[in-house]
């Protein structure tokens, strides 16, 4: 049997995640089978599971992905400017719309709601080292502690995300405007 360079594996794990993602996206969790992935990635199930070991792992590699990307634009810009890039770019988040279906795994599976809350908590943690500079700076709000501000922009974003899986965007552009300005203590 040939050995696989490290390269071309990363490589086919790529191709997955890629089409994992429109798949999930087009059939959400549950109806993203293991027929339709494979049908997507262009990978058989031996090549998918190779990488992933298993559906909920491949969906947690992409809830990874996006927390480290997120993470890296809250680190620099702050989570309201995540959510303007979800407007901007709904191509590239659609496969949050799967969302709403993970709420309820969320509340009833706490092995995946473990695994889940591991993986979003690069984003977490960005979350609150920016509110924590900002506040050192004096670019935010001093009336409420950082703890709230985290949840407050949390369950913000949770809301954010489902209206956007709906397909009503309308007006959100000026609502995170009220959000930022909300955060940073500043009249709209």
């Amino acid at each position: 049997m040939p050995i696989v360079s490290d390269d071309e594996l990363n490589r086919r794990r790529q191709e997955i995640l890629v089409g994992a993602r429109r798949c999930f996206a087009q059939h959400g969790y549950e109806g993203a089978t293991v027929r339709l992935l494979e049908e997507a990635t262009g990978k058989s199930r031996g090549a998918i599971f190779h990488h992933f070991g298993d559906k909920e792992s491949l969906f947690l590699a992409l809830a990874r992905e996006d927390a480290a990307r997120q993470a890296e634009t809250v680190a620099n810009n702050g989570l309201v400017e995540v959510m303007r890039d979800m407007l901007a770019h709904p191509e590239r988040h659609d496969w949050l719309a799967t969302r709403l279906e993970i709420t309820s795994m969320l509340r009833t599976d706490p092995s995946f709601r473990a695994r889940w809350i591991d993986e979003q908590s690069i984003l977490d943690a960005a979350v609150r080292a920016r509110l924590e500079s900002n506040a050192e700076s004096g670019r935010l709000r001093d009336d409420v502690d950082i703890d709230t501000l985290v949840t407050y922009l949390q369950t913000f974003m949770d809301g954010f995300i489902a209206r956007l899986a709906h397909g009503n965007e309308e007006g959100l552009d000026r609502v995170l405007d009220v959000v930022e300005h909300s955060i940073r203590g500043c009249e709209v």
